[in-house]
């Protein structure tokens, strides 16, 4: 346990921002989560709609240092790259 006022204070903040850490990241996995169910549905229309809230929520997820900007590109990339599969699948 920390011992002085500044480490204390320290504690608080990192637990404060681990739990909205987690929060975001718990986010971004309901929606990724969401959107490959729908590809498994083959339901591509309601996935491409999902679609701005899940790169939205990457996005602010990098900008707050809460995850790597690489792995919000790549989170991105991959799903594009399943909806346009079944895109091509569909036609």
């Amino acid at each position: 346990m920390p011992k002085t006022k500044s480490a204390k204070k320290s504690l608080r903040k990192s637990r404060k921002r681990r739990i909205e850490n987690l929060k975001i990241k718990e986010k971004i996995k309901k929606i990724k989560k969401e959107i490959k169910k729908l590809v498994q549905e083959n339901r591509a229309e309601e996935a491409k709609k999902l679609l701005p809230l899940f790169y939205k929520a990457l996005d602010k997820a990098a900008k707050r240092g809460t995850i790597k900007e690489g792995k919000a590109n790549r989170e991105k990339s991959k799903i594009a790259k399943l909806l346009s599969k079944l895109s091509q699948k569909e036609v």
